[in-house]
């Protein structure tokens, strides 16, 4: 095992073991589960982010391709207590440097007092601490990466059918999509167009959608000017959801506000509470920035933890978003009805007669 450094924004180099050699940059953000490191990994909403791993162990019940969520491994870099050689072979094949015998406890700790930071990696033989804050020196803040979209997004339409006798038609925007919740859509009768982040209004009118769907993503939803406007386009026009990204962009679109979050939402024990029923469900998440004012839609749940969005609605509308991620596969499916009611959106929009 060879030498590696990360270089925290703080100035502090920390010594580690590398397993995956390499150098890389990026918002260093950390994720609490001890199981899904696979979709985690593979999580697009994980772009140009150094994901560390709170629990000490990671890669305990091996690397299967069926967990996927995309078709890479998209953080920067990973960082853990202990990756098991099924995990570090797997992010070597995949050119992700990858580094631990680390105090992941002490670096969690250093985001949840200072946020979310830049840092710099250097692994491998001939890795030096300078390498380390070189690569540091090069990273941007989240809000300046404009072009991540482009990183995650389809650059052309693709069609996903469900086999169903009469599927409801979805127009999902991908911002950075998980597969599961094209998945989710399909197991429940909905035909899914999936359309690149840029598409316009008249590329999306071409399926004569019953339902638009603004995916889950990366960065700062300020970046996504092509889809806000899209939104913009529709409202009123057919019943529209969101996840995660999906929900701020959506939020901006009925003139709402974004905003950077310290360290963000990232784990599988989120406690979010539906204003409504006071119901609280436990929720996966994945996200560095919050809606900060809805604009023309009504807040239906909040996070227990700091009072931010996780939900927003406009029955006027047709209007479902949920800033957590109800497909999450693993984690708690709590919320999985999320899915049921949007495309019974779809479905009233489809025959407005059911709706009154």
């Amino acid at each position: 095992m060879t030498d590696a450094y990360i270089a925290l924004e703080t100035g502090d180099v920390v010594t580690a073991r590398s397993r995956a050699p390499g150098e890389a940059y990026g918002e260093l953000v950390f994720t609490t589960p001890y199981t899904g490191y696979e979709e985690s990994l593979t999580d697009p909403s994980y772009e140009a982010q150094v994901l560390t791993f709170a629990y000490p162990l990671i890669g305990n019940y091996g690397v299967r391709e069926d967990r996927f969520e995309s078709d890479r491994v998209h953080p920067s870099a990973v960082v853990a207590r202990e990756l098991t050689d099924d995990v570090a072979d797997w992010l070597t094949e995949e050119a992700v440097p990858a580094i631990d015998r680390i105090d992941t406890r002490d670096l969690v700790l250093d985001i949840r007092e200072r946020g979310a930071m830049k840092c710099g990696i250097a692994a491998g033989p001939d890795a030096t601490p300078a390498d380390a804050k070189a690569q540091l020196e090069q990273c941007p803040h989240m809000s300046d990466v404009t072009d991540i979209g482009d990183r995650v997004s389809v650059d052309d339409a693709e069609f996903h059918p469900s086999g169903a006798d009469d599927p409801l038609t979805t127009a999902l925007i991908d911002c950075g999509t998980k597969k599961s919740i094209v998945d989710s859509l399909n197991e429940r009768g909905a035909d899914v167009h999936v359309f690149p982040h840029d598409a316009t209004r008249e590329d999306v009118d071409a399926v004569d959608p019953d339902l638009l769907f603004v995916s889950n993503g990366p960065g700062d939803p300020a970046n996504f000017e092509r889809t806000e406007e899209l939104v913009v386009d529709s409202i009123d026009e057919v019943p529209i959801a969101g996840i995660c990204l999906g929900q701020q962009i959506v939020a901006r679109a009925a003139g709402g506000e974004t905003e950077k979050m310290d360290f963000g939402h990232r784990g599988v024990n989120q406690p979010v509470l539906d204003v409504r029923t006071e119901k609280v469900v436990m929720t996966t998440q994945n996200h560095g920035y919050s809606v900060a004012d809805p604009g023309e839609l009504e807040v239906t749940q909040i996070n227990v933890n700091d009072d931010t969005s996780e939900g927003l609605e406009s029955a006027d509308r047709d209007i479902i978003t949920r800033q957590y991620h109800p497909e999450a596969h693993p984690g708690p499916h709590d919320t999985l009805g999320f899915f049921d009611d949007v495309l019974e959106m779809a479905e009233d929009g489809r025959h407005p007669s059911r709706a009154d």
